[in-house]
């Protein structure tokens, strides 16, 4: 397909759903931004995002830290798992208000939740458990019709930022809803950080109940909003 229709089918589709492609990223963002700063304050570990997993891999196989190898390799599993599932579910990528997306977010409440009873435990196997909730989120987000978004880390988010900003001083026409919806994306993940931090402080890891009862309040609302609508497409 010429790439000005798909610029054009982007168009129209973010005419017609913007109000759900922007709160839904927004919220996502925000909830990964909360998870990843309790789980990286709690267990000095990332989940969120496997670049540094995946570098630290390296560190630790020349180290022959096999402790270390093992939970590494197991954030990477897990976040792959997560996205493996959520690809299984969804099957395309057509955005639209269907009862999937609420599937999904039903069940990563449920892995925040095993999570959170783990991690007061102190058990490491919350590390993983973590991570596979957040592959399941990123994996989610990015099959928006076409649309790039990963809702789990920001390094593509600023990195578009800084080439869409780029176009637009060089005098090339950008899409500003492009521009405005990035920008969302990264602020709302910031916001979760903060928030994460605070709560942690406050309430220990009990904090994750908070994440896990945004993701299962939100995967309801969809599963009712997409019946309600009678796009569900299961």
């Amino acid at each position: 397909m010429p790439f000005f229709e798909v610029e054009q089918k982007h168009d129209d589709f973010m005419q017609q759903s913007r109000i759900w492609v922007f709160f839904g990223a927004a919220l996502l963002s925000l909830v990964a931004g909360y998870v990843n700063v309790v789980m990286l304050s709690f267990f000095a570990v990332p989940v969120s995002h496997m670049s540094g997993a995946v570098s630290h891999l390296g560190i630790v196989l020349s180290d022959v830290d096999f402790k270390d190898l093992l939970l590494i390799t197991s954030i990477v599993t897990g976040f792959f798992s997560g996205a493996l599932v959520s690809g299984i579910i969804l099957r395309d990528t057509l955005f639209r208000m269907r009862r999937r997306y609420g599937a999904i977010l039903l069940i990563e409440g449920a892995l925040l939740f095993v999570t959170m009873l783990l991690a007061l435990k102190g058990l490491n196997a919350a590390i993983p458990i973590a991570a596979t909730a957040c592959g399941l989120q990123n994996a989610m987000a990015s099959s928006y019709r076409g649309l790039t978004l990963r809702t789990t880390h920001v390094t593509g988010i600023v990195t578009d930022l800084g080439a869409l900003l780029g176009n637009r001083l060089q005098g090339r026409e950008v899409k500003s809803w492009k521009f405005g919806l990035l920008l969302s994306v990264l602020i709302a993940f910031f916001v979760g950080g903060l928030g994460g931090a605070l709560f942690l402080s406050l309430f220990g890891m009990w904090a994750l109940g908070a994440a896990s009862g945004v993701c299962l309040i939100s995967g309801v609302t969809v599963i009712f909003i997409a019946m309600a609508t009678d796009v569900a497409g299961t």
